[in-house]
């Protein structure tokens, strides 16, 4: 298994983060040593739209994303933002 985990943090329904899972996803790739060509024979994602992808010119559903954390040995894992702690006031 991979040492890279992904982390969608929702909030009332709402996906946050979309833009550092797409950046860790193409770290993965890159770390993985695989090629666009391989990667597609196993996730059917196109090479050209890999290609975008890594450019930062595409992004992917949830099935796609799901292909490729399958491919790359990555967890997905969809957990509550964390809270930032309240201060406490001083009297």
């Amino acid at each position: 298994m991979s040492a890279y985990y992904l982390h969608l943090m929702t909030v009332s329904g709402i996906m946050l983060g979309m833009g550092n899972v797409l950046d860790e996803i193409r770290k993965a790739i890159e770390a993985s040593g695989k090629t666009r060509y391989r990667l597609w024979k196993e996730t059917g994602i196109g090479q050209s739209h890999l290609s975008r992808l890594m450019r930062g010119e595409a992004g992917l559903s949830v099935e796609n994303l799901e292909r490729l954390a399958e491919a790359l040995e990555l967890d997905i894992t969809i957990r509550p933002a964390v809270q930032p702690a309240r201060k406490s006031k001083e009297r």
